[in-house]
């Protein structure tokens, strides 16, 4: 992705963090069918590999996996908030109109090679893992192994898992760190007056420049 300098992200732990509070990413690739995408909810192991290891699941019925075990480059997309920035939020625009709309935002490319998994049990950990993840909280929470065998056993057949190891990441924290620091100040309070929570995610990430 294009991402200029003042607005790259190359702290490790804030690009893990930014992952694991993505609850569904985009798996993009392109193979002998053409250019694919996916959406996926994602597994991020941080402390595999270098740059960690991300683990998902496709329906076998979605012909993506076949590229991928084919060796397809893939992309996995981690998208964050996002906010129209106005420039009357800018209070330099007073002495200099010479302002224009832009769009601040968050996100993670991840790239890497993707292994396809068919196996049953390595499949159950996979789902199980991810099903664990966004039942905490629940009370009790819902557990893979609460579903009858024989139905379990017939999903599985109906998916194929994907582990990327991840080779390189990139990271865009888009957040006005162009404009002045009274400029700065002005972004961030008008979208923390916002009544979009959107605007209001952004706002408070704008608090750490």
């Amino acid at each position: 992705m294009y991402n200029s300098k003042p607005h790259q992200e190359h702290d490790l732990n804030r690009l893990h963090q930014h992952m694991l509070d993505t609850r569904l990413a985009m798996l993009v690739s392109h193979g002998e069918q053409g250019l694919l995408a996916s959406h996926l909810p994602v597994l991020v192991v941080t402390d595999e590999g270098a740059f960690g290891t991300v683990y998902a699941h496709l329906a076998r019925a979605n012909r993506q996996w076949q590229d991928l075990e084919r060796g397809a480059q893939a992309l996995l997309v981690f998208p964050g908030a996002d906010a129209y920035v106005s420039p009357s939020y800018y209070p330099s625009k007073a002495d200099n109109p010479k302002v224009v709309p832009t769009w601040n935002y968050t996100a993670v490319h991840a790239y890497g090679p993707i292994e396809v998994i068919h196996a049953a049990s390595p499949l159950l950990d996979i789902v199980s893992r991810l099903t664990e993840r966004h039942e905490q909280g629940r009370d009790p929470p819902w557990r893979v192994a609460d579903a009858p065998t024989d139905y379990l056993d017939g999903m599985l057949r109906a998916i194929v898992g994907i582990r990327l190891p991840i080779a390189r990441l990139q990271g865009a924290r888009k957040l006005s760190q162009n404009r002045s620091a009274q400029d700065i100040a002005g972004v961030r309070e008008g979208l923390g007056a916002s009544s979009d929570y959107l605007d209001n995610q952004l706002a408070a990430q704008m608090r750490d420049l």
